[in-house]
């Protein structure tokens, strides 16, 4: 059971207010960070095929050793504006469960900075204001010395309504591959 979940909607596994280790990651001039046992793998920016008629934080899809990817732009998502790809630019591959189903998600990060193993000590509420960010997508904020980071919580980054589309764009790119075969 996940805390702090949309209903029907969790984190691969445990909640992100606990102690552990957080990837660090940048979207322009600031950093974020999310527990890193929702981190499948970090690649490069590859080509990404565009889905017509689809939200406009969805960049597009990626293969990912056979797997069809939907790939999220972080920045789009938080009303910032399209990711400028970039040399540093990379796809965080984050695992989501939905059901019974485990989504895997592509997000466009301007850089990842560092893995910073986290005490609970360090973890503190969610800021009530200021953040620039939907309150339900904070799920506390690091604090260490004069660092201050938001902490995401990537089931919420996502509606129920978009990732169940997002699902069934996969099943539905699957089922065609499928029968052209």
């Amino acid at each position: 059971m996940a805390i702090n979940a949309t209903p029907g909607l969790t984190p691969a596994s445990a909640p992100a207010e606990q102690a552990g280790q957080y990837l660090m990651f940048t979207l322009g001039s600031e950093t974020f960070a999310c527990p890193i046992h929702s981190i499948r793998e970090i690649i490069e920016c590859p080509a990404m095929t565009a889905i017509p008629l689809s939200p406009a934080f969805l960049r597009g899809v990626i293969n990912l050793r056979g797997a069809v990817v939907p790939v999220i732009d972080l920045s789009v998502r938080f009303e910032r504006g399209l990711t400028t790809l970039g040399e540093r630019t990379c796809i965080v591959i984050v695992e989501i469960e939905s059901g019974d189903v485990t989504q895997l998600l592509g997000v466009i990060v301007d850089g990842v900075t560092a893995v910073l193993e986290v005490e609970r000590h360090d973890i503190e509420s969610k800021p009530s204001l200021g953040s620039g960010i939907r309150a339900e997508f904070v799920a506390g904020m690091i604090r260490r010395d004069d660092l201050f980071v938001l902490m995401l919580d990537m089931a919420r980054v996502l509606s129920n309504d978009e990732l169940e589309g997002l699902v069934a764009l996969e099943q539905q790119s699957y089922t065609e591959g499928t029968a052209q075969s």
